[in-house]
């Protein structure tokens, strides 16, 4: 009994020791997880801004989430944020110079132009801004953007100069939904 209790206080006082010795310098980086940690025991106040990395993401969860959302019509994608994956640069001739989502885009008269994007975008937000397709100065002018009355996945837009008469303009544009 004596030898069973001093194996016992052996093994004890040395789970005591290292509780009371080890400290944060002595933990390796990225070796502790969020599994590792009771519930409630990690703080917002402790955790690093960017301090939880890809791997505390399941990638696949979002992969699937976006999936859900492109079958039901709905663009929820934690993956990438939507105004990011809808948006065009049109030129003052109508032509898609670049863009994500974006399916084409066409001059329909004088300063009236229209894009149609990959899903409806009817409940979405539109934002348009004059600017050049290249590295040069934005034109001047008035812009604005409506739904396409034809194409549910379509935004009409409507350039004007200074003085408020139609007029071609290239213009960038980006549809929050």
């Amino acid at each position: 009994m004596i030898v069973a209790c001093l194996a016992l206080f052996v093994a004890l006082s040395g789970v005591a020791y290292a509780a009371a010795t080890i400290g944060s310098a002595e933990i390796v980086d990225g070796s502790i997880r969020n599994r590792d940690f009771e519930d409630g025991t990690l703080r917002g106040n402790e955790a690093k801004p960017n301090g939880f990395g890809g791997g505390a993401i399941k990638e696949r969860s979002l992969a699937a989430n976006e999936l859900n959302a492109a079958k039901i019509g709905k663009v929820n994608s934690a993956g990438l944020a939507d105004g990011l994956a809808r948006h065009g640069v049109i030129s003052n001739v109508g032509g898609l110079v670049r863009g994500r989502g974006i399916t084409s885009a066409s001059k329909t008269g004088d300063g009236q132009y229209q894009a149609i994007f990959d899903v409806d975008v009817r409940n979405c937000t539109y934002f348009a801004t004059l600017g050049d397709e290249s590295a040069s100065g934005p034109g001047t002018g008035q812009i604005a953007v409506t739904s396409a009355a034809s194409n549910v996945n379509g935004v009409r837009v409507v350039t004007r100069n200074s003085t408020g008469e139609l007029a071609d303009r290239s213009f960038h544009l980006i549809v929050s939904c």
